[in-house]
């Protein structure tokens, strides 16, 4: 990949580290189990069929797939996801998630995040809810 490109990158297994980005500097936390940084958030999605083309001008993506599989759609290539498998969309990379059957996905994100990013539309979500 040449140097300042930005593509989606798929992650295989648990421990995968798919964007390229070093790890956080942890030796100032002091303890090892409590959170640090509250700005992600987690959210548990389900979803069936194309969803609408969209891209986050400051956030990344990471979808881990829970259950079933789906492809994710990009402009000039998709990728194929299956149960256990994550990938990473970079901010500013157009985008469409598309499940043949129900799929089970864990989003992590900014808690500022859009679902359909520069999209508004009858799928955008203002106030997500909390369970």
């Amino acid at each position: 990949m040449a140097a300042g490109s930005r593509q989606a990158q798929v992650g295989r297994g648990p421990w995968s580290r798919p964007n390229g980005r070093r790890s956080p500097d942890m030796s100032s936390t002091g303890s090892r189990w409590p959170p640090w940084d509250r700005r992600q958030e987690s959210a548990w999605v389900k979803f069936l069929g194309p969803f609408t083309w969209h891209l986050h001008e400051g956030e990344d993506e990471m979808f881990l797939v829970v259950r079933g599989s789906f492809r994710m759609e990009f402009r000039d290539r998709s990728v194929e996801l299956r149960e256990g498998e994550l990938i990473v969309v970079p901010h500013g990379t157009e985008h469409r998630p598309v499940a043949e059957s129900e799929v089970s996905v864990l989003l992590f994100e900014p808690s500022s995040t859009l679902n359909t990013g520069n999209v508004r539309n009858d799928r955008t979500v203002e106030r997500p809810q909390h369970i």
